[in-house]
């Protein structure tokens, strides 16, 4: 190397390529990290998605009334995708009837419940140990949202599909719960995401969404 380079390096503070730090360490018989400790850091580094809120560890720590305070702001869209999701009518007794005002001020409501009959229920009940419980929850929440099915507006359909996310969406904002496998979704990460422009994180949920939907199958009288 170019004894001008070398003192750059000593002087100066610079850090050579990482080929040449390596070959340097070796002719030393020196620890290339203990030489340039900075190469430990990853090459590339990327920055936090600008459409990201928060992130909550587990959705046992999302307060029930985000969920809630969101739906009330809505003006033009809320979509639910879940299997049950229980804790929304469990935490906010009023849930329905945010709804059915949110839908009677002209905000298109969607909300897709699980199968209780579907394979893909009855696995998701089994992974979380729920055994046959998770059926009877999706049945239940059927019976939550039944009421709402003949409001002009407002759509309930059940799926069948493998539910990797919850979806709760109010306009250009998601709440997203993470499905991990063996652990019930209220001990799963949620992340609050803001839409941003077109093509980023909000826009790949909401197209998820829109998927599940397309295969979804209305209610009757839904």
């Amino acid at each position: 190397m170019d004894a001008k380079t070398v003192e750059r390096w000593l002087n100066l503070g610079r850090t050579p390529r990482r080929v040449t730090a390596f070959a340097v360490a070796e002719l030393l018989g020196e620890d290339v990290f203990v030489l340039w400790p900075e190469l430990r850091q990853s090459k590339a580094t990327r920055s936090v998605s600008p459409e990201l809120v928060a992130l909550y560890e587990r959705r046992a720590d999302v307060p029930v009334s985000l969920f809630a305070d969101l739906m009330a702001q809505a003006r033009q869209r809320i979509d639910v995708l879940v299997y049950a999701g229980l804790f929304l009518h469990e935490g906010y007794p009023r849930l329905r009837e945010l709804l059915r005002e949110r839908a009677g001020e002209g905000c298109a409501v969607r909300i897709a419940v699980g199968d209780p009959d579907s394979l893909n229920v009855r696995q998701r009940g089994s992974e979380e140990k729920f055994g046959h419980g998770i059926e009877s929850r999706c049945r239940l929440a059927l019976m939550h949202y039944a009421p709402l099915g003949q409001l002009a507006g407002v759509e309930l359909r059940t799926h069948g599909t493998t539910l990797y996310n919850s979806l709760y969406r109010a306009d250009d904002q998601f709440l997203v719960n993470a499905h991990v496998w063996g652990a019930n979704a209220y001990g799963a990460p949620v992340w609050h995401l803001r839409r941003n422009g077109d093509g980023g994180m909000f826009d790949m949920y909401a197209e998820s969404f829109d998927a599940v939907w397309a295969t979804a199958v209305p209610v009757q009288g839904g």
